[in-house]
């Protein structure tokens, strides 16, 4: 009977061991990438690592598979209408192309038990089958980051408790910290964003920036009934480089060029005073960026599914009225007759910089030069063609 009951305890401890050991030949991270020099990369990234040791696998599930070759890139992107998919690379390519390109990368192994692991295995693979893997990406709510957070939640059998997030945050706070040093990049993402993007959010919404996300996980707890364990295990620095620098762009940053731009209205105007004539072209090259400017915005505002964009008041300033004004306007400069539509322009436009510290929104720096700039130019045709006929 004894010899039986060792036998017994001998299998269990044995059966104990190959559990633990399978347990371990397995490992779950969450892998952050640090930002790139590009538009698209400068946010940073999140995959999730699966090891198993004991097959010989380490594979990275990646949600931030795109291609620039897909049809109507751009104005599926304008419209809304990206998509993304999973893709599923081996580790050792995902790490070389991060240190490649410069980014360092974080891993965070995640605390999960062995039925959790499996069960993650499982709904990776049945995201990956073709007619899964494809969505409709969405820049703050369903990204790279938000996927791995919702489907590693998917699988642990219990809740995950997330730390409080930054009081006071919104949308374009965030987007700001990491177009810090990208100023052009950043002036294209604020006329874009509505005043949506200025309202607060959550620690949950926080996590769309993939560095929210990792140091949320540092600090979350897995909750099941009584039991209570951190979320992630460890974490460390996979991949340690610097990052290399952009390729020189623009010299002259935004704020700078609509100075520049603001004093060259001012010549202009001056130049026109003197020769007493409207210098067309200019009207040409100045209402009509104006006018393009704000066909994008009414695009986005009337007709783009995005996020936030839907309730921009830049719209007020950049819309395509002037474009489809701009023949009549150059027709009655050129004829040297009055135009209503420059008196007009100049009430407008200080009624607009007047709303403008009552909107809740934030606007770009540059949006209140550019403002004056084209209200200076409204003034300096009235000046004009006053003198014109009151000689």
């Amino acid at each position: 009977m004894n010899k039986l009951i060792i036998a017994l305890m001998l299998s269990f401890f044995s059966l104990t061991q190959s559990v633990r050991g399978q347990e371990d030949s397995i490992k779950v991270s969450l892998m952050t990438c640090a930002p790139g020099t590009e538009i698209y990369a400068l946010f940073g990234h999140t995959a999730l690592r699966y090891e198993d040791t004991a097959r010989g696998e380490d594979w990275v599930f990646n949600y931030g598979m795109f291609s620039f070759n897909t049809p109507h890139f751009i104005y599926r992107f304008v419209k809304g209408e990206t998509d993304y998919e999973l893709g599923v690379t081996p580790y050792s390519y995902f790490e070389g192309s991060y240190a490649m390109r410069g980014s360092s990368v974080y891993q965070q192994t995640l605390n999960l038990t062995m039925a959790e692991k499996q069960k993650l295995r499982r709904l990776l693979e049945e995201n990956y089958q073709p007619e899964n893997r494809v969505y409709r990406y969405n820049f703050f709510y369903d990204n790279c980051t938000t996927r791995a957070r919702d489907i590693i939640e998917e699988c642990i059998e219990g809740k995950v408790v997330y730390p409080d997030g930054k009081e006071g945050l919104s949308f374009r706070d965030i987007v700001h910290q990491y177009t810090k040093g990208h100023e052009w990049d950043e002036l294209g993402i604020d006329m874009c964003l509505g005043s949506e993007a200025d309202e607060p959010v959550d620690a949950r919404k926080q996590m769309f920036a993939p560095f929210y996300m990792l140091e949320a996980a540092g600090k979350a707890t897995i909750v099941a009934g009584d039991s209570v364990r951190p979320f992630v295990l460890q974490e460390k620095k996979v991949v340690d480089v610097e990052p290399e620098g952009g390729e020189g762009g623009f010299p002259l940053s935004p704020l700078v060029c609509v100075f520049v731009l603001m004093g060259a209205v001012c010549l202009v105007g001056w130049i026109q005073l003197k020769v007493k004539k409207v210098i067309w072209i200019w009207d040409l090259f100045l209402f009509g960026v104006q006018g393009l400017a704000g066909c994008v915005i009414a695009f986005l505002v009337c007709f783009s599914t995005h996020p936030t964009v839907g309730s921009n008041w830049l719209i007020l300033l950049l819309n395509p009225i002037p474009l489809i004004y701009l023949p009549v306007m150059v027709y009655r400069a050129i004829k040297g007759k009055k135009d209503l539509y420059h008196l007009i322009n100049i009430a407008y436009l200080t009624l607009f910089i007047m709303i403008m510290p009552f909107v809740q929104q934030k606007f770009n720096a540059t949006v209140l030069p550019l403002a004056l700039c084209l209200l200076l130019c409204s003034a300096s045709h009235v000046l004009l063609y006053y003198r014109q006929n009151n000689k």
